[in-house]
């Protein structure tokens, strides 16, 4: 039996034993929901709410999700879980843009947020609210320039995709053998946000880290706290029930996460401390050096935990997202092989040798790229890379759309059950459609709002890194389909992994066929 499904067997019975003892010991409650004229509620079972339908549905909870807005015809309603607070969903762009712009300061991650995620984050930009949120991301924001995208960081990616192509692509040409291209993305995105975001080579391009393990463990450890109450009481349980197995428990994934993070920081502030020994100044500029020399309004400097949960902040920033859109975007490639040749028209029309050679040119012209980057807007569209997020009301507060929102609210929007509605998209919402994103007017890529198409968030906390994903993503995808041929091995299935990002559950396993120069 796999974890997934021990998880959920286990998860029943503890659903089923608190719901005896709670009948007995308190047999006049049920889940609390008073009435709000106009909000539609998902019908649930007594007591317990909509708690058995999402766990049965937890390996499918953004498709569960995305079939209700659909059969209630509604961009919005409510579900209830006993021992976990009501949340209200929207996909209604409007509400969206009133939560995360209009209406910024009422509402913030909150305790109940904090609690599914502090293992992992911390005190980092995407856990923390007020003052804290705001240093990290003044901090953050000053190394994103355009100096940076159109030298360093366009060098990088090409350098990074060149060795996965001597060391991986081209010998699994050569010999046939199936390999997995999401665990290859993961490996090709650490590599280059660590050179740039931590100014390390990691090199896990050439040995897959321990490291990546335990952060994927925890990343669905985090995700399964949303919608299981008890995940904590159960993964201590399976940790002891399978000790002789040495499967690692969440505290040992949580260690070997932390030693990551502590050894990048001790030899970090050991170059410091010998650059300030030899009385030079370090003129490192990466994310970890100016966090070190960052300092609260009090003045004080940022301590070994900070820096920690700033380095694990941001892998899922640079590392995650961005490996997982690419990896749903070659999926999509080979799924429609159509798709793939008019991206590898435009590659031959737009990215010669003398190009692919200068970081500069390449990050030019990759702009001019409109097909290419319709294809890769549309996958972030149907398989946005963060699928979910959520929110706590600080006052009482009125959507747009007439919904009545009191403090201590939780709110909820799904960029994955936004982009699959047929309300906002219409009937071919859920057709993989990249010409929808090409304007039939003039050919020029058209946006849309971000508050209808939420995959890098929006308003005050829009992803920092939108344009150094979409720089990464284009340079891979396009140099990879310039020099290969993908397929995805016979007799494998893709299936989603809720994790914090949208995963894959068993990778993508493909063949490589090298085209011909």
């Amino acid at each position: 039996m796999n974890s997934r499904a021990d998880m959920t067997s286990i998860s029943a019975l503890t659903v089923a034993t608190i719901t005896a003892f709670l009948a007995w010991k308190y047999p006049d409650r049920a889940v609390f929901r008073e009435h709000r004229l106009g909000l539609i509620d998902l019908e649930g079972t007594p007591l317990l709410g909509n708690l058995p339908s999402m766990v049965q549905n937890i390996d499918r909870f953004y498709d569960y999700l995305t079939e209700h807005y659909e059969r209630l015809n509604t961009l919005t309603f409510r579900t209830t879980r006993i021992f976990m607070p009501n949340m209200i969903h929207t996909t209604d762009p409007k509400n969206i843009e009133h939560i995360l712009k209009n209406n910024f300061e009422g509402y913030i991650k909150g305790p109940s947020f904090d609690y599914m995620m502090h293992e992992l984050l911390g005190k980092g930009i995407f856990n923390s609210d007020g003052d804290r949120w705001k240093m990290q991301r003044k901090t953050a924001s000053r190394i994103f320039h355009v100096k940076n995208f159109r030298d360093q960081f366009t060098s990088v990616f090409v350098n990074e995709i060149n060795l996965a192509s001597r060391e991986i692509f081209d010998k699994a040409a050569v010999s046939g053998e199936i390999i997995d291209f999401h665990d290859i993305m993961l490996r090709f995105t650490m590599d280059s946000f660590a050179e740039l975001g931590f100014g390390v080579a990691l090199n896990s391009l050439l040995k897959r880290a321990e490291f990546a393990d335990s952060f994927d463990a925890l990343q669905s450890h985090a995700f399964n706290r949303f919608v299981v109450p008890g995940i904590d009481a159960y993964e201590t349980a399976k940790h002891y029930l399978t000790y002789w197995s040495k499967t690692k428990s969440i505290k040992q994934h949580l260690e070997t996460v932390d030693v990551f993070a502590e050894n990048l920081i001790k030899q970090r502030r050991q170059e410091e401390a010998a650059a300030k020994l030899a009385g030079v100044e370090s003129e490192k500029q990466d994310l970890l050096s100016r966090f070190m020399r960052e300092t609260y309004a009090n003045g004080e400097t940022l301590d070994d935990v900070d820096l920690r949960d700033t380095i694990l902040n941001f892998i899922i920033a640079g590392r995650d997202t961005t490996a997982q859109a690419l990896t749903w975007t070659f999926y999509q490639l080979m799924l429609y092989p159509e798709v793939q040749a008019k991206v590898y028209a435009e590659v031959e029309q737009f990215i010669s040798k003398e190009v692919e050679a200068d970081p500069a040119r390449l990050y030019s012209v990759i702009q001019n790229m409109v097909y290419s980057h319709a294809v890769f807007f549309e996958v972030l569209r149907l398989y946005p890379s963060v699928p979910g997020n959520q929110k706590e009301a600080v006052k009482d507060d009125v959507w747009p759309d007439g919904t009545r929102i009191l403090k201590g609210d939780y709110v909820s929007w799904q960029p994955y059950c936004q982009g699959r509605s047929t309300k906002i998209w219409g009937v071919d919402a859920k057709e993989f459609k990249p010409e929808r994103w090409i304007s039939e007017e003039d050919g020029s890529l058209v946006r849309a709002s971000p508050f209808q198409w939420s995959a890098f968030n929006a308003g005050p906390r829009v992803c920092l890194g939108q344009n150094l994903a979409i720089l990464e993503a284009l340079v891979a995808i396009l140099l990879m389909v310039k020099r290969y041929k993908f397929q995805q091995a016979p007799g494998h299935k893709v299936e989603i992994l809720n994790l914090i990002t949208l995963s894959m559950k068993d990778g993508l396993k493909i063949t490589v066929e090298k085209r011909e120069p």
